[in-house]
């Protein structure tokens, strides 16, 4: 243990040197380290595939859940995503050096508020091996070197990650040491990278509740909380109901195993008698399994009843709870009860009520006449993300370049004393 836990430190300060030369590089050397690390991804795909199904055959011996599974499994135009992912960050405006704001004050000193690189940015995630590269994209094109600790299901497909894409940066002018993997999967070891304040500047967790919640008690290093998705989709009274029928379909079966997935739908008691049995219809058509409210059975007999549990759940499978509310207002109120404040969406032709609904309802990112699939970096523009953050300081959404930063008060002088 003591080896492992000298081996993190040991990648931790190497980062942490890394870090002091990628703040000052300039934007032409951290860009083609994208282009470089997107070409390597694309010539040696084949070394991560194998990787990839040690660990896939590794996690179906241990049980692992199928979204899990899904999660874990990479093929061929899932590393061409990867590929693309780092190529459209290539793509996106350098944020370091930005001026945030500036100005004169009367005695002469011209202050401004410049936006520069955290540091060192760890990472704890997992399953989802396409997180490796992407932070590591984020943070380089930010001028941060990452840490990055994945879960012990995608070892392997980390390991040849890494392996492929840190030479290719090196080689272009990135500092050794500004990619590091910790490999060993020790809880202790982890727990300790969770407090090396000295090394690590900011602290991102990428997983399920379990994961985020550990680290959120366990860190003394700051930490940027990635939250569970528990979205819902609301359908008020007088929407469009072929229109709320594909956004549902949409919002649940396109990718269930994802945090922006839904998992309740709120339907107005005016609008379920006709809505509901044709959005069952579509749902099960794609093998959904519906539970409901007590008015939801009332019209859909054949599904199970919605417990408690179902209202706080986050499935990230073929799995919906469903109920029937009197209107916009109870809508509201149970998703500010039982949500977590990811994405949420209504489903309407009226205005004013959509408009209550934006100002209401209390997430990250909140939709109108749209699927809650969109919460999602490449598809907000950022080329890809470091993670979802629920949270309401620094950063919230879909995290891009801007939310790798922090910055700096420059103040330029010619001689003044404070009196």
């Amino acid at each position: 243990m003591t080896t492992e836990i000298n081996l993190l430190e040991q990648k931790a300060r190497a980062a942490k040197r890394a870090s002091r030369t990628l703040a000052v590089l300039g934007t032409r050397v951290r860009n083609e380290c994208l282009l470089a690390m997107a070409r390597a991804l694309r010539e040696k795909a084949s070394q991560v595939l194998e990787a990839n199904q040690e660990d896939l055959a590794a996690a179906a011996e241990r049980g692992l859940p199928k979204a899990m599974l899904k999660r874990l499994e990479l093929d061929e135009a899932k590393i061409a995503a990867m590929a693309e992912g780092l190529e459209a960050v290539y793509k996106l405006p350098d944020p370091i050096g930005e001026t945030v704001a500036a100005w004169k004050r009367p005695n002469g000193l011209e202050i401004s508020q410049v936006r520069v690189p955290l540091g060192v940015v760890g990472i704890i995630y997992e399953s989802r091996p396409n997180v490796t590269t992407d932070a590591t994209g984020l943070c380089l094109k930010t001028g941060n070197a990452v840490l990055l600790r994945g879960g012990s299901e995608a070892l392997h497909s980390n390991r040849a990650l890494v392996e492929v894409i840190a030479p290719a940066a090196y080689e272009v002018g990135i500092p050794e040491g500004s990619i590091q993997l910790i490999e060993t999967t020790d809880r202790e070891v982890a727990r300790r990278m969770m407090q090396l304040n000295q090394y690590i500047d900011v602290l991102i967790p990428r997983g399920g509740a379990g994961l985020i919640e550990t680290v959120v008690k366990t860190a003394t290093v700051p930490v940027i909380e990635t939250g569970v998705g528990n979205c819902h989709v609301y359908i008020d009274e007088g929407a469009d109901l072929e229109k709320a029928v594909a956004i549902a379909v949409n919002a649940k079966v396109s990718n269930p195993s994802v945090c922006n997935a839904m998992e309740t739908l709120l339907v107005h008691e005016e609008e379920a008698p006709e809505f509901l049995p044709r959005v069952a219809e579509a749902l099960e058509k794609e093998g959904v399994e519906l539970r409901g409210c007590p008015k939801t059975r009332a019209m859909l007999p054949g599904i199970r009843e919605a417990t408690e549990e179902d209202w706080t759940a986050e499935y990230l499978d073929l799995v919906l709870a469903v109920k029937v509310v009197t209107g916009l207002e109870e809508a509201v109120d149970h998703i500010n009860r039982y949500g977590t404040r990811h994405s949420e969406a209504i489903i309407t032709e009226n205005y004013s009520r959509a408009r209550r609904f934006l100002s209401a309802v209390d997430a990250a990112a909140v939709y109108v006449n749209t699927s809650t699939r969109f919460t999602d970096g490449f598809e907000f523009g950022f080329g890809a993300e470091i993670g979802i953050s629920t949270q309401k300081l620094h950063a919230r959404g879909p995290m891009g370049l801007k939310e790798l930063t922090t910055t700096k008060y420059v103040v330029l002088g010619d001689g003044q004393v404070r009196g």
